[in-house]
């Protein structure tokens, strides 16, 4: 399987050498919408998870995998972190904080490690796309791989729409 590009997480599943394949696609736009992503990859909706950023009162940072069809719930949220409450990292922090930017944020290969949730509905699921690292590319990989990566405790995050 060729690989055209090498980013952090590529690297990191390749040192644990955990199979994937990529999915490259067009960002020449600005919309980072997941729907958008899994359309432009052609990968089921269902499949394709986004990668979220947030702070808590006692957890200071976490990392938050949801698929792109549902929507965040920072109460269930605040639950699953056994916090008070939870909220967005702001934009201008995450690049300094993970490394990566918005649209191209991954749970595999920040810069530090930080308590990782996966929504539940992933059980579900033989195969999880996340982002690569970059924006037009995305990771396809084994969901229990993903789990044992980031140690990724699976807990309700979303909200039924």
């Amino acid at each position: 399987m060729a690989k055209s590009i090498k980013t952090n997480v590529l690297r990191a599943l390749d040192a644990a050498r955990i199979p994937y394949q990529t999915k490259e696609y067009d960002v020449s736009d600005e919309n980072y919408d997941g729907k958008v992503i899994a359309q432009k990859t052609g990968l089921p909706p269902q499949m394709v998870y986004k990668t979220l950023v947030l702070t808590g009162e006692k957890v200071r940072h976490l990392v938050c995998v949801v698929p792109v069809e549902k929507e965040l719930d920072l109460k269930a949220v605040a639950r699953a972190a056994g916090d008070k409450s939870a909220a967005m990292l702001p934009q201008k922090e995450l690049l300094p904080l993970t490394g990566y930017v918005r649209g191209g944020c991954s749970p595999i290969g920040m810069k530090k490690k930080f308590p990782t949730f996966l929504h539940q509905d992933a059980r579900d699921l033989q195969e999880i796309s996340v982002s690569a690292g970059v924006r037009g590319c995305q990771v396809i990989l084994q969901v229990e791989d993903l789990i044992r990566l980031t140690d990724s405790v699976l807990a309700p995050l979303c909200r039924e729409l």
